[in-house]
């Protein structure tokens, strides 16, 4: 892993997570969920993003894609501050052909309704692909309680790297609890959470109960009361609001 020759003119570039405005982690601001994406291929060193070459695949490290917050640096920083861990993590940018970001059928413990990658042939999304070592993916395994890491051969999706190269495959994340859709039974995209929580809200009564009118009571009640959560989760399925991502194993 290093930096790109060509880069070195910006020797002098403040390449802090803060000055690049990728600070912000959504575990402690739900709202902003699913936090800033980097713009380009980089490799996140504690609270620095410096420049990358795009030559996977790096030696003793699992490809992952990241469908929501585990592409935003602040995010990634946060968990694996959490456990001590500061070693380097390859953040790439990718074209994937036949993954859409759709929309988990829970209610996460901290805050918001998070991101799920759900089948859809055709579509083109510019996404990252995260290279984690051994440590620091079952940090990011532990941490996403609600998903199954499943792997994703080269023939269900189309992942290609800035360079033109092709991975032969990858993982994700599939939230085990199936899916939003969209009132058809399509998979629904995730809009952002702000935008996100006003139509769930809007469209569900039942839902307004348990976590009130507004994106931010949405997200204050949600953090303090996992058993609120689960009702939540229960909810979308009594609401007949879930159909599967088509990810499952």
């Amino acid at each position: 892993m290093r930096e790109r020759a060509g880069d070195r003119v910006d020797e002098g570039l403040d390449r802090t997570l803060e000055a690049l405005g990728l600070a912000r982690a959504p575990r402690e601001d739900p709202l902003s969920y699913p936090g800033a994406w980097p713009t380009e291929s980089g490799l996140l060193v504690g609270d620095r993003l410096l420049p990358l070459d795009d030559h996977p695949p790096y030696a003793n490290r699992t490809p992952v894609l990241a469908i929501g917050s585990n592409a935003c640096p602040g995010q990634l920083r946060h968990k694996m501050a959490e456990f001590g861990i500061t070693s380097p993590v390859p953040m790439l940018k990718v074209r994937v052909t036949g993954i859409d970001v759709g929309v988990s059928a829970h209610v996460s413990r901290v805050g918001y309704v998070s991101a799920s990658p759900v089948h859809a042939p055709g579509v083109v999304r510019e996404l990252f692909v995260t290279w984690f070592d051994a440590r620091q993916l079952a940090v990011v395994d532990a941490s996403e309680g609600a998903y199954d890491r499943t792997w994703l051969p080269e023939s269900q999706c189309h992942i290609e790297l800035g360079s033109g190269e092709l991975l032969r495959g990858v993982y994700v994340y599939v939230n085990r609890h199936g899916v939003l859709h969209d009132g058809t039974g399509v998979p629904r995209r995730h809009p952002g959470e702000r935008a996100l929580l006003t139509e769930l809200l809007g469209g569900s009564a039942a839902l307004r109960a348990l976590f009130g009118r507004t994106p931010e009571e949405f997200c204050e009640r949600a953090r303090a009361d996992r058993e609120l959560c689960e009702r939540g989760t229960r909810l979308f399925r009594e609401e007949g609001l879930v159909t599967v991502s088509g990810l499952e194993r």
